[in-house]
Formats: C-alpha cells, structure tokens, sequence
C-alpha cells in the first residue's frame, strides 16, 4: 500500500466529527424540575354538549409553562394525564411541542379530555357536579426535553366548577 498524504488528514477530520458526536452525546440532561414550572393554572369541567342525548361535561386545565432563567431550551413536550383517585388514567393528551416565547413563557395551553361523564336530561350540568357519584380527577402535567424521561412537573385535583368559556 502506498502513502498517501491525505490519509492522516482524513483520520483527524474524522476523529474531530466523532469527538464533537460524542461529546454532544456524553452532555449532560436538562433537569426538568428546575428548568421548567407551570404557572397560571385553572381546572375544572367543561362543558361539551348533548352527546347522543346526554349532557356532557369533560375535565379541563389550562396552564402556562415558564422556562427558569438559564437554561437552553426553546421547546418541550408535555403529557397531560387526568387520573382517578385509584391513580388510574381516565384521560389522557399529548402535546408534541410548546414553545417559549421570548420572555421563557409558553402561551395559555388548554388541554381537555375526551373522556368525560355523561347526565340524563332534565339533570342539568351543574346537578351532575352536585351527584353523590360524581368522581373527582386530579390532572398531572408531566414534560420531557429531547429524548429525556417523563418528568412530572405539576399536580392537583380538577375543580368542581363548569366552564363553558
């Protein structure tokens, strides 16, 4: 084999591309409890209508997230799991990406679940919240960066009040 005067500039090239793989790799995660905290937070049930005759009423939340000064990153992903006291999910919705305004401060995020409880008419929706078997639900907002675990970020019982705004 002859040498070849380009070989030894070739291997540093590549071993600077592998370097800067590696180290990007080996960098360490954003912790997300620290990195990010959910403000402006309102829950309740909203009402979603006469569903094949029945009123139905749906829980909601509706939140901020808010980047802490410092950290690096311009959009999360965020889960939002409605779960029952048992800890089982009733509901739950995914959120691909929120971004962070200038300030480090997402927009209003109004998550609603598809899942909800249903009442026969003349029952009206303010009587449902009222019923003996009506079940509260408490909302968890969990958030991940790239290719991070889910980190649970924020956690309360939903309102027992209607929203129909």
């Amino acid at each position: 084999m002859r040498y070849n005067r380009a070989m030894p500039k070739r291997a540093a090239a590549v071993a600077c591309i592998l370097l800067v793989f590696i180290s990007a790799a080996c960098s360490k995660p954003v912790d997300l409890k620290q990195a990010l905290q959910v403000t402006d937070v309102s829950t309740g049930w909203w009402d979603a209508g006469v569903v094949a005759g029945k009123n139905k009423l749906v829980p909601s939340v509706t939140f901020k997230v808010r980047r802490a000064p410092g950290f690096d990153m311009s959009a999360a992903s965020v889960n939002v799991m409605f779960k029952k006291d048992t800890g089982e999910v009733f509901d739950e919705k995914f959120v691909q990406k929120i971004d962070f305004g200038a300030d480090g401060t997402t927009g209003p995020i109004v998550v609603r679940a598809e899942t909800g409880y249903t009442g026969d008419p003349p029952q009206s929706r303010l009587d449902m919240l009222k019923h003996r078997e009506f079940k509260d639900l408490d909302v968890e907002v969990l958030a991940r960066g790239s290719a991070a675990q889910w980190t649970p970020l924020h956690k309360e019982r939903i309102a027992r009040q209607l929203l129909t705004k």
